[in-house]
């Protein structure tokens, strides 16, 4: 599902304009990545968490020069979802049904 088809399906069970639904989850996304480069966590209480994760730094591989490169520690996005949203997943014979028709 892509954000064009999250927007539309929103707008549809909402009944609200479109271009507001866009506005309002455009806007979500901008404070997340903001907050998140702030070196803030998210928290949505039902749904899952943004955190940031470090990585350590370690010697990686410049494949092109063949040479030995150190990579400092930083860190990454990541989501981790609530266990209520992985037990709906979980639970949904959707998933398995769409999974085996992929094949």
């Amino acid at each position: 599902m892509t954000k064009a088809e999250v927007i539309t399906e929103i707008a549809n069970q909402t009944g609200i304009d479109k271009a507001e639904v866009t506005r309002t989850v455009e806007t979500f996304f901008k404070v997340v990545k903001n907050r998140m480069a702030d070196g803030e966590n998210i928290y949505v209480r039902g749904f899952g968490s943004f955190v940031n994760k470090k990585r350590a730094s370690k010697i990686g591989r410049d494949i092109s020069k063949n040479k030995a490169i150190k990579i400092d520690a930083h860190y990454i996005p990541s989501f981790k979802p609530s266990k209520a949203f992985v037990e709906k997943v979980k639970k949904s014979d959707r998933v398995w049904l769409a999974n085996e028709e992929a094949k």
